[in-house]
């Protein structure tokens, strides 16, 4: 069964820094993509980051290029979001999804990562 366990979401000041973990089993980590989505209130989710495991290559959305950093560790079955200068349109809830794409189809989500930014 593919499992997503997301954590590391906290309330946060503006500028401030957190990071996200998501753990995973039940598929092979090396052959899968691990995409973050966020979704604030009354707002569509939307693709924050990707690392694809098979080539490590890595995306961003516009708005979070040059402030998050995505990493995996292979050895913990892990994917971390490292977020610097965070501002409250980061509020969101986060989550993780397994895909043999960063595009999807997934095959499996997270519960997701409350995080908060206050100005």
């Amino acid at each position: 069964e593919v499992q997503l366990v997301e954590s590391g979401g906290n309330l946060v000041q503006a500028g401030g820094s957190l990071r996200l973990s998501c753990a995973t089993s039940g598929f092979t980590f090396a052959d899968y993509a691990i995409t973050w989505f966020r979704q604030a209130p009354g707002k569509e989710r939307e693709g924050v980051s990707c690392v694809s495991n098979r080539d490590g290559r890595t995306h961003y959305v516009d708005s979070v290029k040059g402030r998050f950093t995505i990493s995996s560790d292979n050895a913990k079955n892990t994917v971390y979001l490292q977020m610097n200068s965070l501002n409250p349109e980061d509020t969101a809830v986060y989550y993780c999804a397994a895909g043999i794409y960063c595009s999807g189809p997934y095959a499996g989500w997270g519960q997701g990562t409350q995080v908060t930014v206050s100005s």
